[in-house]
């Protein structure tokens, strides 16, 4: 068994990451003596590893300021058309590593902590992950503006600055329980306050139409101050900024009404508008219609387009006079991308500064809006599909409303004209949905509001077409693309897997870090018996280290001799955990009647967050930790079967389980996954994928050849014709005896004996109302996992499919994807201009 490489051997092995110069060395040295020096003279004497590793974060920071200013400088001075990134979460995880492998500074940064008797990887372990994301959608915000940047692009990432991310998930007798992530508990040493820029949102209040215009009045301001993070690109001199907004009350809040002795109230009642910052909702794939996240969306949108204007009218860098006061080259200069629908109101945000405001003509600025305007779709779930009830939205953005129900008008004028007579169509297309409570579809608002929609896959954007938004994709065709997601390679190979990427380098150099397609100089080497066995020896290391980790820090022993089959994913229904959880039971059963058969021993991970309200996806989680109490302690099982629940998984864990990997599970039912990005990041790894036709794993499987994959289960139009007929789980619980067994064991209370009952709710919800259809691919999957059994069996063959799945994973490079979006919809090209170092002159 391979044993985990110590901090010395892994200094002497030559490293992608470059070697280390001793100019270099000696420069990081000095200044992290320095930081270390001003922090203890202002506190104490003696040293933590936290002062340690804000130390070496402002030196590493340091080497970040020059190129960041003289970006923005370059900006300013040329003038170019910049890309606005909206989106409500970035799930950014730790800064550290990342921008020391960006800048090319690891190495550097490594030797020099050995040489003052520190450990690099200890001092990475100490930061907090930026956890302001639910999932992928803000993972795939992360990865996008780590290309925007690394492809040279003139772009910001725009979002909110919450207090407190995603929570921290513990287990507790086998039950998810929450606790509040206090990331910034420690101060972050990788953002900058920039109060100067601060601006106010308005929120509640009346219209008035005048002889003047239209006035919006009587309304309660928040403050919204900026805080800006650098993005550095890869071995590239662009460092873009991330500006996220914090909420503050204004100096007169609630003031001005106060009654005598109401001064301490009004005090306190500032926390009501700060409120708005403080945490991210924890819901992924679902709409929870709450005023707060409302005012959240808005308070984002409102803050982020007055910077975007004010930036459009001063072009020269450090003027803040207005030079341009046209606005009909707006969409010239400025790109907007909605990041899914919760930005949404950027589109009446945006026609509101342009006609009351900045006085442009309707039918002009609603052109504009719609050249600026682009919409990324995320779900086709319909309960993930934004809803806003009319009534609050009446009360908290009454102009909005307004400006929404013209919007809708003027649309529907235009559909009845093309459609005479299609009164269904009408109610169809409405962005206002009629009913007992009248809602605003906000995803029919960022359709009509954009000049371009995308789907995240290719199945996904056919599915667009043809069912969410088929209606509208028969009215402007033109309209709809796709733009299949991707990851950035740096992160999810460079920083997360630095053997691999050794492994890669020694073959083909290391242009693939920068042009993933490369990857495909490694397939003629995939039968290579030194290639081979060098992948082999990389994913044992990092199996080893990944069960040493699992020991020390959940107490949890496994082998890595057996495969590790690893499921990690936000818990739902549709990506059908219960669906592994049967195979799981189904594997125990088999070795518990033949216990003297040959089995591959696995290791089964399952890993993930239920959102607090879904009752569902939490009895799932302790439904794992239950099959796994019974499994993991029956010694007739021994160590041919384990199943772990991997705590609190988050970015800094997937850097860790994914290297480790064996077998990817991406098993949702065919139409429900959008796209996925997990699927790519373990492709990338050297694990092979269980998966369905669903999402990016059609794509997977179209880029290495579905024979290099573990294919099973119903199709798209299987799963339709399903519906049609009318599913009944019954059918196959009384067909499938091995299904019947697992169904009735969970049901009966075999892995919950203290409380029998416990999983009524899941099995009732298996047999008579599953919208995602388990059981029939039960047998299919069941069958599939067999194939994986066999192959693993012969480690030559699993590892030359795997070299070929990593050979093939150039397409699911987020630089593809950015590039294809700057092209295809914001009309602009990466440059591969680089600005001198700061310490060059720049003429």
């Amino acid at each position: 068994m391979a044993k985990p490489l110590t901090d010395g051997e892994r200094r002497k092995q030559i490293s992608v990451r470059g070697l280390a110069g001793l100019g270099d060395v000696a420069e990081v040295r000095k200044s992290f003596n320095r930081h270390l020096h001003f922090t203890l003279v202002k506190d104490r004497n003696v040293a933590t590893r936290r002062d340690y590793y804000l130390a070496l974060a402002h030196t590493v920071r340091d080497h970040l300021v020059g190129r960041w200013i003289r970006t923005q400088q370059r900006y300013y001075e040329r003038d170019p058309k910049r890309v606005y990134y909206l989106s409500l979460e970035f799930y950014m995880g730790r800064t550290l590593h990342n921008t020391m492998v960006n800048l090319g500074l690891r190495s550097a940064c490594d030797e020099a902590m050995y040489q003052l008797g520190l450990d690099l990887e200890e001092l990475e372990e100490i930061e907090e992950d930026a956890g302001l994301g639910n999932g992928g959608l803000g993972r795939l915000a992360a990865c996008f503006l780590d290309s925007m940047a690394t492809l040279g692009l003139a772009a910001y990432g725009y979002g909110i600055r919450y207090e407190f991310g995603i929570f921290n998930q513990k287990v507790v007798n086998g039950w998810q329980v929450e606790e509040a992530d206090d990331w910034l508990r420690y101060g972050n040493p990788w953002e900058k306050a920039r109060p100067e820029y601060t601006l106010p949102v308005h929120f509640y209040g009346r219209v008035e139409h005048g002889s003047e215009g239209v006035r919006w009045l009587d309304t309660q301001v928040v403050l919204a101050m900026p805080y800006d993070t650098p993005v550095p690109g890869y071995k590239s001199d662009t460092v873009n900024t991330m500006r996220l907004w914090s909420a503050k009350a204004p100096n007169d809040f609630k003031l001005h009404d106060f009654n005598v002795g109401g001064y301490i109230e009004a005090v306190l009642d500032r926390n009501l508008a700060e409120n708005i910052s403080r945490v991210l909702y924890p819901n992924d794939n679902f709409f929870e219609g709450k005023e707060l996240r409302l005012k959240q969306e808005y308070f984002a949108v409102a803050a982020t387009l007055q910077d975007i204007v004010r930036r459009f009218k001063s072009s020269k860098f450090g003027c803040r006079d207005p030079v341009r006061t046209c606005f009909d080259t707006f969409p010239d200069k400025v790109a907007i991308q909605l990041n899914d629908t919760h930005p949404a109101l950027a589109i009446p945000e945006l026609m509101r500064i342009l006609v009351d405001v900045e006085r442009v003509d309707w039918d002009k600025a609603w052109e504009v809006t719609r050249k600026t305007c682009a919409y990324t779709n995320h779900t086709v779930l319909p309960e993930a599909l934004e809803r806003w009830p009319v009534p609050m939205f009446e009360k908290l953005l009454p102009r909005h409303l307004e400006i929404i129900y013209a919007l809708n008008q003027q649309h529907l004028d235009r559909v009845a004209a093309l459609f005479p007579g299609d009164v269904d169509r009408l109610r169809r297309m409405s962005v206002i949905e009629e009913g007992d409570c009248k809602r605003i579809n906000m995803a029919h608002l960022c359709v009509i509001g954009s000049h371009a929609v995308n789907g995240v896959a290719r199945i996904h954007s056919e599915i667009v077409k043809q069912s969410v938004f088929k209606d509208f994709y028969e009215l402007e065709p033109e309209k709809f693309q796709n733009k299949t997601n991707g990851i950035t390679p740096r992160r999810w190979l460079l920083l997360c897997n630095p053997g691999l990427a050794d492994t890669i380098v020694e073959r083909i150099g290391e242009g693939f870090l920068t042009d993933l397609s490369q990857l495909r100089k490694l397939l003629p080497l995939a039968g290579d018996e030194a290639l081979i066995r060098d992948v082999a020896q990389v994913k044992q290391e990092n199996k080893a280290k990944f069960a040493a980790f699992l020991e020390q820090e959940y107490k949890v022993k496994v082998s890595p001799s057996s495969m590790f089959d690893v499921h990690v994913k936000r818990i739902h229904e549709y990506k059908r955990q219960l669906l592994n959880c049967l195979h799981v039971v189904t594997l125990y059963n088999r070795i518990k009647k033949d216990p003297a058969q040959a089995v591959v021993p696995r290791t089964v991970m399952i890993g993930g967050k239920a959102a607090p309200g879904y009752h569902m996806a939490k009895m799932i989680i302790k439904l794992v930790t239950s099959i796994g109490d019974v499994v993991n302690q029956d010694p007739v099982v021994g160590d041919r079967l384990k199943v772990v629940f991997l705590e609190n998984y988050r970015v800094s864990l997937a850097e860790k389980v994914i290297p480790a990997a064996d077998l990817s599970q991406q098993i949702s039912t065919a139409g429900t996954e959008a796209s996925g990005t997990g699927n790519m990041k373990f492709m990338l790894n050297g694990a092979l994928t269980i998966g369905t036709m669903d999402g990016a794993n059609v794509e997977m499987a179209e880029e290495a050849g579905a024979e290099n994959l573990f294919i099973f289960g119903l199709r798209v139009e299987d799963v339709e014709a399903l519906d049609r007929k009318g599913y009944n789980a019954r059918e196959y619980y009384d067909r499938l005896p091995e299904l019947r067994q697992a169904v009735d064991q969970i049901s009966s209370g075999f892995f919950s004996p203290r409380e029998p009952d416990c999983f009524k709710d899941v099995v009732n919800m298996l047999l008579n109302h599953d919208r995602f259809k388990v059981f029939a691919d039960y047998e299919a999957y069941v069958a599939c996992q067999a194939r994986v059994d066999r192959l693993y069996r012969n480690p030559r063959e699993w590892t030359e499919k795997v070299i070929r799945n990593i050979a093939c994973a150039g397409k699911f490079s987020s630089d593809r994807t950015i590039t294809e979006y700057a092209r295809d919809i914001w009309g602009v090209e990466p440059s591969a201009l680089q600005t001198p170092p700061p310490s060059l002159s720049r003429d």
